[in-house]
């Protein structure tokens, strides 16, 4: 395990660490928020024993350094963050896993068509904020009473702070972010990076009901298509990013495969932790097996 401070072109930097040294191309992991950090995908550094595993905090979070300047917050930044990552650690040639806020940034450079990626796995995620607000719509109105009433009445008129809405949304997120009982200190740690962190307001909002930043009216469905990598996509049955995301995603996609799992939510990766380092550990060398 190796870790090292990145000097980015915008003279800030950003925190890496890189686990293993398997002979598999390394992979590198895009976390989600945006700002959470990358404590939470801490499980996938056991795929580390046939890889170089590659976690960074992206500008603005964790390790990494915090500017106090929202118009470095944009989710084009961020891709070209992505190419900084890549010259500095060595990942000509990669994979590259992007979990929820971190699939979007991943379909977003996927879409540059950029030169030695192999794969990519976009994880708990969706091909628009437009269909993510919808689901999370759905399933509001699919809480029990009197949570689906707070989160509607209250959120209507921005009473975040209300004791209703905060218990309302405390129990969305345990349905359909993370179901198990005592959440892990690497989610912990990543509740802690979003609280307050003013990327995630500049983009997103101030909670995950309210897309009000300017990734609002994020929408890349119809160039799908144009994504010529092999692409799994993978959701937990009670996600809110669900099948549903999933399904569009895969629809459009060449080549691309799909798994569901059904017993989590939000954090597959965490809920099912020993089974989704299967999947995604079986398709990278699959992919490795067919460019060879």
């Amino acid at each position: 395990m190796t870790e090292r401070m990145i000097t980015l072109a915008n003279g800030h930097r950003i925190w890496a660490r890189t686990v293993g040294d398997g002979p598999g191309l390394p992979l590198l992991l895009l976390h989600g928020g945006p700002g959470a950090g990358h404590d939470y995908l801490e499980p996938l550094q056991a795929l580390g024993s046939a890889r170089r595993v590659v976690f960074y905090d992206q500008l603005g979070c964790g390790k990494s350094d915090r500017p106090a300047r929202p118009a470095l917050w944009t989710i084009e930044r961020f891709a070209d963050e992505v190419d900084e990552v890549r010259a500095a650690m060595d990942l000509e040639q990669c994979h590259i896993l992007g979990q929820s806020w971190g699939g979007w940034l991943a379909i977003e450079y996927a879409l540059r068509q950029p030169a030695g990626v192999a794969s990519f796995v976009f994880a708990s995620t969706s091909a628009s904020i437009p269909q993510f607000r919808d689901e999370c719509s759905r399933l509001i109105g699919q809480m029990p009473e009197p949570h689906r009433t707070a989160l509607v009445h209250h959120g209507a008129r921005g009473e975040f702070e209300h004791p209703d809405y905060q218990a309302a949304m405390s129990e969305f997120y345990q349905r359909h972010v993370c179901r198990l009982p005592e959440w892990p200190a690497c989610l912990m740690r990543t509740v802690e990076n979003l609280n307050g962190n003013p990327v995630y307001e500049t983009m997103n909002g101030p909670n995950e009901f309210t897309v009000i930043g300017n990734l609002r009216y994020w929408d890349r469905t119809t160039e799908l298509p144009r994504i010529g990598r092999p692409v799994l996509i993978t959701c937990g049955r009670h996600d809110e990013l669900g099948p549903a995301c999933a399904s569009t995603l895969h629809k459009a996609i060449p080549d691309a495969r799909t798994v569901i799992f059904e017993h989590s939510a939000h954090c597959a990766h965490i809920e099912e932790q020993e089974g989704y380092l299967a999947t995604v550990g079986h398709f990278l060398a699959e992919v490795e097996k067919g460019h060879g």
